[in-house]
């Protein structure tokens, strides 16, 4: 049964075509048929999500912001301090992936997990602001990731904090301290991603690192299931909106 569900999600991730003429109808299309079997193909694909999400301190009466959050298999990883914070969002265009969501979060009795169909460019929290906002493998999902970026530093707190996990590859000549990846690695997984609407950019990590104070940054690479052989570079991000907002 594992191996069936693998092949019908290789199937949607390379030769479905992705139709819809809305970001929502193409996340949709995408995502409909393979919401069921997503979470566990993906977390042998998604590499570092348990450790930046257990990496990050649990505000206790506090409010998360789970953009792109999706199935809420995220909050997996925060464990049972989940239950200590005010409020927790998960943030979403799929319906599909968020009836997944809603459905964890009742068979875990997560009653103060809730998922909202919104789009992330613009969602701001009923409580006005969040003590903590992540992005784990959406940004590159995001058109305009620019204006993702710029609503989590506006609804996070002074001294709030943002986390970080996704593909990438870097600058052909990258800022001091950063890894340098070759032209291949540059050139193909831009292009290998590009069919499901997966953009990895090399503009993210500097574009994070001038909006907030860098805490942890982490770059690797993680294996592709079925690939052998392939690693695809992916980073952790964890930053601080600073205090004087």
């Amino acid at each position: 049964m594992a191996l069936l569900s693998d092949l019908k999600i290789l199937y949607k991730l390379v030769l479905s075509p992705i139709s819809g003429g809305t970001h929502k109808e193409r996340l949709e299309s995408f995502y409909g048929g393979q919401a069921e079997g997503y979470d566990a193909f993906r977390k042998r694909l998604l590499k570092g999500r348990e450790t930046l999400y257990r990496s990050i301190v649990v505000p206790t009466n506090g409010v998360w912001v789970d953009m792109g959050g999706g199935t809420g298999a995220n909050l997996e990883n925060i464990g049972p301090a989940i239950a200590s914070m005010k409020r927790v969002y998960v943030v979403d265009l799929s319906t599909s992936l968020l009836r997944v969501a809603a459905e964890r979060a009742a068979e875990r009795g997560w009653k103060n997990v809730t998922p909202v169909e919104a789009d992330v460019t613009q969602f701001v929290p009923e409580e006005g602001l969040a003590d903590v906002v992540t992005f784990s493998y959406s940004l590159t999902m995001i058109p305009d990731w620019f204006a993702a970026i710029d609503q989590a530093r506006r609804i996070l707190k002074p001294g709030g904090v943002i986390g970080v996990v996704d593909f990438y590859v870097s600058r052909k000549y990258p800022d001091s301290g950063r890894r340098r990846h070759g032209w291949a690695t540059r050139s193909f997984w831009p292009v290998w991603f590009a069919s499901d609407n997966v953009h990895p950019s090399p503009d993210h990590l500097p574009y994070l690192s001038r909006r907030f104070e860098e805490v942890s940054v982490r770059e690797r690479r993680g294996t592709v299931p079925y690939l052998m052989g392939l690693t695809t570079p992916y980073y952790r991000f964890v930053g601080r909106k600073p205090a004087g907002g």
